[in-house]
């Protein structure tokens, strides 16, 4: 081999070497002397507006020329101009200096969510034609959505029933929602008929534009065709689309057994066969005794005997019977009572009487049931009612400070100008334990809700601004418990309510599912006016001026 030969061999052993060391040296300059960071919260609500600022320094010895930032914000991010992707030109950056820049965009996801915020610098070194880049990402956890989507909907229906149900919805984000949709999954064996606003799909209703402190309810009615034992899962979800997307903002689920009663030798109470008893009233009994065989019964001989620590068996009462009250018991004889002389077949025939419960301070966490135990002939037929828990509920208004919040306005108040109330809701329960309770209320004329909602009831309150409806979820209350709300409503009265008192809510109903007898149990508060009869400080001086 000659050494021209040999010479150009090594020559490009040294070009490929240079080209090789200046590549991976490339590589280490874009990686490492450009220092990019992302400052921003690690967690967020849906609906915020956040800042992040990205900083850079350059830690090399060479002037990096012309940097471009594009600034990428998390998927469907909400911006003044629609844009996710932000560009802007950078001064040069020379070594030692370091700057920052600043974006804003508003986040958009469920609970849970993590949004990934993204930035990229391109620049190119002094006296180097290659272009170079270095990024990084920043990440916000979306640990709340102030958004209330809940199911007004019984736990258990009948087949074959018609039953009505709400979607209740609110929103507590300082941001108007545009876009919105509820949409709802299909349910095999739950047959729709109608809905309140009207659906085109029946799956998905338009929204209007959502600001903070307004709400609505969808409701919609249906047959329940399921077979008996089925349990059937409904789900909703409220979301905004966005290029064709659709973001989801809340998801709530429930769970609806279908069952089915049976009856034999039927009684009632109250003219119900399936009644649930409540402290303190009159229960009116009406056994029946039906012949379903081919021959005829004669001179039946009848004897109830009622059980229970809850019966006030000193009012117990029969129009024909004979009552032992000594001993829980009423006869019927036939010698008395022509009806139980002879009952031929297919004939029917009816005792009654009737007894007052104690009230509920006089009774128990144990005193949950009544029996009644039949017996005529041979026969023996036990009846078993159950008492209801009974929901307390008290409605009551301030303007002085409760609770850490403070009124305003003028005492007594004053035609076109604005007095903020207090109104506080305590739901006590006793007997039972009764879940999925709530509260509703309507809020009176020149009424309007403020801002000042407790931050974990947030997502329990909904307000309905066509009827003025306000709901309170409160979910479920153990036996001998108790839970309270505090909002703040403002009055602006007008003419017509000068020289009166002017109502600041209506009547307040609490309901709930007592899961011991499976019935809905309910009671009421009086509403409430600017006397504030319970507020000390202001009594009696709520006469509009």
């Amino acid at each position: 081999m000659s050494k021209k030969i040999i010479f150009v061999s090594l020559a490009g052993i040294i070009i490929l070497g240079l080209i090789g060391f200046f590549y991976y040296r490339g590589n280490i300059f874009s990686k490492e002397i450009l220092k990019l960071e992302i400052f921003g919260p690690d967690k967020a609500k849906t609906g915020d507006e956040i800042e992040y600022t990205v900083k850079y320094k350059n830690n090399g010895n060479f002037v990096l020329e012309n940097p471009k930032i594009i600034f990428e914000l998390p998927e469907n991010s909400l911006t003044e101009d629609s844009k996710i992707r932000l560009t802007q030109d950078l001064k040069d950056i020379y070594p030692g200096n370091e700057d920052f820049v600043r974006f804003k965009g508003r986040i958009l996801g469920k609970e849970g969510d993590l949004k990934v915020a993204r930035a990229t610098i391109y620049y190119t070194p002094h006296n180097l034609s290659a272009r170079y880049e270095s990024d990084t990402t920043f990440t916000t956890k979306i640990d709340s959505a102030p958004v209330t989507l809940s199911f007004d909907l019984p736990s258990k229906v009948e087949k074959g029933k018609e039953i009505t149900y709400s979607i209740n919805y609110f929103s507590n984000i300082d941001y108007p929602l545009e876009n919105l949709s509820v949409k709802v999954n299909p349910v095999n064996g739950f047959n729709f008929e109608s809905s309140d606003p009207v659906s085109l799909d029946n799956s998905e209703w338009k929204l209007n534009t959502l600001t903070k402190a307004q709400g609505g309810r969808i409701t919609i009615k249906a047959v329940v065709s399921a077979d008996t034992g089925s349990h059937l899962s409904f789900s909703a979800k409220i979301g905004m689309w966005q290029d064709g997307s659709f973001i989801v903002i809340k998801e709530v689920n429930q769970e609806l057994e279908v069952i089915q009663p049976l009856l034999f030798v039927s009684q009632q109470i109250n003219g119900s066969s399936n009644y649930v008893a409540s402290p303190g009233e009159t229960l009116n009994y009406e056994v029946f005794f039906r012949n379903i065989g081919s021959t005829p019964f004669d001179n039946m001989f009848v004897i109830s005997r009622l059980e229970g620590q809850v019966v006030d068996l000193s009012t117990l009462k029969s129009s024909q019977g004979r009552v032992m009250s000594n001993d829980n018991l009423i006869i019927w004889d036939s010698k008395e009572i022509i009806g139980l002389q002879h009952l031929a077949p297919q004939q029917e025939v009816k005792i009654d009487f009737n007894v007052k419960l104690k009230d509920l301070s006089l009774l128990s966490s144990s005193d949950q049931v009544i029996k009644n135990k039949i017996n005529v002939f041979d026969l023996s037929e036990e009846f078993i009612t159950k008492v209801n828990s009974k929901l307390e509920l008290s409605q009551k208004a301030y303007h002085s400070t409760i609770d850490n919040i403070e009124n305003s306005g003028p005492i007594p108040p004053e035609v076109g100008k604005t007095t903020t109330y207090t109104i506080i809701w305590q739901v006590k329960n006793s007997l039972n334990e009764v879940k999925n309770i709530k509260v509703k209320a309507v809020l009176s004329q020149n009424i309007t809700l403020s801002d000042v909602i407790p931050e974990d009831q947030i997502s329990n309150f909904s307000l309905d601004n066509n009827s003025k409806e306000i709901v309170w979820s409160i979910g479920n209350l153990a036996t001998d418990s108790l839970k309270s709300l505090t909002l703040q409503i403002a009055l602006t009265p007008g003419l017509s309510q000068k020289g009166k008192f002017a109502d600041l809510i209506g009547q307040a109903t609490v309901y709930g599912e007592d899961q011991f007898t499976g019935a809905i149990t309910q009671n009421t508060a009086p509403s409430v006016n600017s006397s504030l009869p319970d507020d000390q400080t202001n009594s009696g001086g709520g006469i509009v001026q």
